[in-house]
């Protein structure tokens, strides 16, 4: 089972662990990740000015090279899926956006938002199945109280990410029971931890990530996992002290036998 593979930035460094657990992972599980050899930032942000491509470039670029390969794209990191998927939207749909971009790039062939960009998670679920996964385990975390925290980016704009339901999510629940835990649902698993305000307003993210905290142990939950790295940076900070956080990896490796 062959991905092409865009690890984005975070993954070589504050974020490696996201990057290393899952490639581990991805070998016990028969999944090869065939990283793209010079890959750029994707921008770390989606922006909205139909007018902005030059930030978008890298994204159509690892876009171009999994339709090259015939595979899908796979992403790890939130944010990375995000602006990839949302860029591959707009060259599906956006035609003035298309035109500017393959006219920019002059490719031997216009890129037209054929590729299909899937998170390691939903390469988990879809591709190798929970199931599976179950059966590979070695060391199940029997006993384990797991929150879930999916954040903005892997679900919303909802008609774009089409990730799960962006009010009940529950693939990161259907996860936790394979690996033998048990899952905790708290009100606060899917809203904003406050992200970006984290570079303007640092007390945005506190009272956040407080909020987030807070609503998980009320529930019970041992541990929060996560896929984004910025989330995992805003909990850490702003409450690390109180509950653990780890990516969700993380735990897959350790279950897994390969941590």
């Amino acid at each position: 089972m062959n991905f092409t593979y865009y690890p984005g930035c975070t993954l070589k460094a504050k974020g490696k662990d996201l990057d290393i657990y899952a490639r581990k992972c991805a070998e016990v599980l028969g999944v090869t990740m065939d990283e793209i050899k010079d890959w750029q930032c994707c921008g770390g942000c989606y922006t909205t000015s139909q007018d902005e491509i030059a930030t978008k470039l890298a994204s159509v670029r690892a876009l171009v090279e999994a339709k090259n390969n015939n595979t899908e794209l796979l992403t790890l990191c939130s944010a990375c899926h995000n602006v990839i998927k949302r860029v591959n939207n707009d060259m599906a749909t956006n035609d003035y956006f298309n035109f500017r971009v393959n006219n920019y790039l002059k490719l031997d062939q216009p890129y037209n938002g054929e590729a299909t960009v899937i998170h390691y998670l939903e390469m988990l679920r879809d591709k190798v199945g929970f199931d599976k996964i179950k059966e590979k385990v070695v060391n199940p975390l029997t006993g384990k109280k797991i929150g879930a925290y999916y954040g903005c980016l892997l679900l919303r704009p909802s008609s774009v990410m089409a990730f799960d339901n962006p009010e009940n999510p529950t693939i990161l629940e259907d996860f936790i029971k394979a690996i033998g835990a048990t899952p905790v649902i708290y009100q606060m698993r899917n809203e904003c931890c406050g992200a970006y305000c984290t570079l303007e307003d640092k007390a945005i993210p506190k009272k956040r990530s407080d909020k987030i905290i807070e609503n998980a142990l009320s529930k019970g939950a041992e541990c929060l996992i996560t896929a984004c790295p910025l989330c995992l940076y805003n909990l850490k900070v702003n409450g690390g002290d109180k509950i653990p956080v780890y990516y969700f990896t993380e735990l897959l490796a350790e279950a897994l036998g390969v941590k």
